[in-house]
């Protein structure tokens, strides 16, 4: 019996083990290709549900969708809602480990060239490089998937001389629901649905379990996989709670609909003429896919009002500007360079509103040192979470999205310190000399906040159109501002201004342009985050310019 109990450990394992490898090294051969698929057919519930079921039958992981998924909502690249769509997809695409199974480990048998599979994929991980390398670490991990089945199977072919289905509660609905219970401490001990599915398979193959027992260890093993998830999802964010509850109430209730149609799925067996073992194997692998077809099927019609019932359940905690700081997701370089410039968009949304305020004389000063006081926390709390960010070397894409998310970063603690120190501007009130100004720096910020605003579903085409007018604005106070400051000494001279008055105007024109100037060159780096063009030559480039018209418009420097 020892013998017997150690093959099917070690069975397991291998087949763990290759799920692993494979899974990485699918991943990791793919590049961004996986996050970017998850991103882009995710708008509607159907092509959610389709792209999480797709991308987890190729990966052979709910785990990794479901993490991948959690980050993006964590750093708004996705709604919640989508996000559903995609974890009920993915688990759809779970049930694709008893089709590889049914169909090839038992039914083909490929075990037989799946040790040279093994010798292969290591040779190429070793000798290979880049995406070679990461190729025969999945080739690898897909023949140890067989060789782990294969091990398995003998495993459970001696354990069928031992035991034998009437060994297993009687066909009752207690004798199913505690099939049901061993299912799940199945997945809970292995750690993967997937594993225990397959020796669930294995173990009807062999003939240690009958066709009806199997289901309802399918339905536990299915509904094994929240535990984890419940237990994933202690002191997680509150996207990866919300995540973690979807998963487990749609677990819950395709596994009371599947515990709920065993007695038809038992008519049917009955019914149908004898099955073959392989043909068992595939039998319980639809039984599996179609009640979890069954669960999207009820759900999808209700996937917006469920979203939102969850949100009332666990709602936001914490600061609003740094909700998309997830330190979960600084793991994936792309999503968390997004994840701090969406943070950073949201700070400045609301700088620039104060800014307006005080050019405009409509804010409140208790309300400013309010905003101004919890903007200062969300940038230190931004650069905290970009510190924590490695690999940046690995993803081009991602390093210029950290390199604008820090540009945008630098020029908004200007902005900030500019707005701390605003007593220039309003110790001159509405001084005529610097209307002008006054409404170029007004409309400069609030064209740039309500683009902030759309930056996500802009066209772009039309956000660089507003960025170019924007720059002309900013030049033109920067020109306006060097004109002044000749008139002004000028009126000084003859008498005909307070020098105090005087002075105070030419240093509320300084405050104007430099207010101007940084909320353009933020919006710019924010709007362009993922423009094609090097942010470091891009900012080159925008310096260069802005210094010639300056120039060009007066040749007196101050």
């Amino acid at each position: 019996m020892l013998v017997t109990i150690s093959a099917i450990a070690g069975g397991i394992g291998l087949f763990l083990l290759g799920m692993i490898l494979m899974t990485e090294g699918l991943k990791s051969a793919a590049g961004q290709t996986f996050e970017r698929a998850l991103r882009r057919f995710t708008k509607t519930p159907g092509t959610a549900i389709a792209s999480g079921a797709g991308i987890t039958a190729l990966v052979q992981s709910s785990s990794a969708t479901t993490v991948t998924t959690i980050g993006f909502v964590s750093a708004g690249l996705m709604t919640f809602p989508q996000a559903l769509g995609v974890i009920f997809g993915a688990n759809l695409g779970s049930t694709s480990t008893g089709w590889i199974v049914g169909l090839l480990g038992l039914q083909l048998s490929i075990g037989v060239i799946a040790q040279p599979m093994v010798a292969i994929g290591a040779l190429m991980r070793l000798l290979g490089r880049g995406r070679m390398a990461d190729a025969g670490l999945a080739l690898a991990g897909f023949g140890l998937i067989f060789v782990g089945i294969d091990v398995l199977q003998a495993g459970t072919a001696e354990l069928a001389t031992r035991i034998t289905p009437e060994d297993f509660p009687e066909d009752t609905w207690g004798g199913r629901l505690v099939l049901v219970g061993i299912g799940t401490v199945m997945t809970v001990l292995m750690q993967s649905s997937s594993a225990a599915v397959a020796t669930t398979l294995t173990a009807l193959y062999s003939g240690a379990i009958g066709l009806e027992q199997a289901a309802a260890l399918v339905i536990g093993q299915n509904l094994g996989t929240t535990v984890k998830a419940a237990i994933v999802s202690i002191g997680a964010s509150v996207p990866a709670k919300r995540t973690a509850l979807a998963h487990i109430l749609f677990n819950a209730l395709t596994a009371l609909i599947a515990f709920a149609l065993l007695p038809l799925f038992a008519y049917l067996v009955d019914a149908a003429p004898g099955l073959a073992p392989g043909d068992a194997a595939l039998v319980i692998a639809l039984f599996h896919t179609v009640f979890n077809l069954l669960g999207i099927v009820l759900f999808l019609p209700f996937l917006h009002p469920f979203a939102q019932a969850i949100v009332r359940l666990i709602p936001e905690q914490g600061p609003e500007l740094t909700r998309y700081l997830d330190d979960s997701v600084t793991e994936t370089p792309s999503v968390a360079a997004e994840a701090a410039r969406r943070t950073v968009k949201a700070i400045a949304t609301v700088i620039f509103e104060e800014a307006s305020g005080i050019i405009d004389h409509s804010v409140h000063h208790a309300k400013l040192e309010q905003q101004l006081f919890g903007a200062r926390q969300a940038l230190r709390d931004t650069r905290r979470f970009l510190s924590q960010t490695p690999g940046l070397s690995s993803s081009e894409e991602a390093y210029v999205q950290h390199v604008s998310a820090l540009h945008a970063l630098e020029h908004l603690e200007r902005l900030v310190a500019a707005l701390e120190q605003a007593r220039p501007f309003r110790s001159v009130g509405s001084a005529e000399q610097l209307e002008r100004l006054r409404s170029l720096g007004s409309m400069i910020l609030h064209e740039l906040h309500d683009a902030l605003a759309e930056a996500d579903d802009e066209d772009l085409a039309a956000l660089e159109a507003l960025l170019s007018r924007v720059a002309e604005k900013a030049t033109d106070i920067a020109a306006e501002r060097r004109s002044l400051r000749p008139a002004i000494l000028d009126t000084l001279a003859a008498g005909h201004l307070p020098p105090d008055r005087g002075l105070q105007i030419l240093e509320a024109a300084r405050w104007l342009d430099r207010v101007a100037y940084h909320a353009w060159r933020i919006a710019h780096h924010l709007i362009q985050a993922d423009a094609e063009s090097d942010p470091r030559t891009d900012e080159e480039a925008h310096e260069h310019r802005l210094n010639r018209a300056r120039e060009h418009h007066s040749p007196n420097h101050s």
